[in-house]
């Protein structure tokens, strides 16, 4: 396994943000572990996840200027952080979020902070995608910018489980929308991470078991 990634998930873990046990998903899936970004709840580990986001950004992306969308509330803190460490390699990006509900008084709209004009590209920062739910609303409210296209996604794991077909919910997304879906990790790193300790056999059978049902079968 390369070491960034290792170091990653031991991040994730050290951090909270990777669980085992019984969780339910958004997409109603009974889970045997949980990806939470809201679990960051520090200034160094929110600086830290921004600086694997914007390692991640500058590999697949290179050094464009998107603008970075945080879906609410999760995404929030991720395009945050993510715009000040790749400010920090030198590639200054605006960022955005959205409410939950339009705001009828005051600057008014859906949108909070820099938003995009014809013609300019958005990167989707997301915790996770699991069946793809989430990415979906995103781009419902991303339809409404006339001239904005979303250049790509980019979570910390792909979970490799179906979608609303065989298919992955990230290869799903890729064919409907025509942007790339890119992750730190997946979820066989994460089980390979795992199998190098005995004592979480019991959590690596459980989520091979569990993707046997529920992975994608491309």
């Amino acid at each position: 396994m390369e070491a960034y990634k290792r170091e990653f998930i031991q991040f994730l873990e050290g951090a909270g943000v990777l669980k085992f046990g019984d969780f339910t998903a958004k997409s109603g899936r009974k889970i045997p572990y949980f990806i939470n970004a809201g679990d960051i709840k520090t200034g160094d580990q929110i600086a830290k996840l921004g600086e694997f986001y914007a390692k991640s950004y500058l590999e697949k992306v290179g050094k464009k200027r998107c603008v970075l969308f945080g879906p609410a509330y999760k995404g929030i803190s991720i395009a945050v952080s993510a715009a000040v460490a790749l400010s920090r390699e030198g590639l200054d990006v605006p960022f955005f979020f959205d409410r939950k509900e339009a705001k009828d008084h005051g600057e008014g709209g859906v949108f909070v902070g820099y938003v995009p004009k014809a013609g300019e590209e958005v990167v989707i920062t997301e915790d996770v995608v699991t069946a793809g739910t989430a990415i979906r609303e995103s781009m419902g409210k991303l339809s409404a910018l006339d001239g904005v296209k979303v250049a790509a996604v980019f979570v910390m794991v792909d979970r490799k489980e179906k979608g609303q077909t065989e298919k992955s919910a990230m290869a799903e997304l890729e064919e409907e929308y025509g942007f790339p879906v890119y992750s730190v990790v997946d979820v066989y790193d994460i089980i390979a991470y795992l199998e190098e300790d005995e004592k979480n056999a019991e959590n690596v059978a459980r989520i091979k078991n569990y993707l046997q049902i529920n992975g994608a079968k491309a």
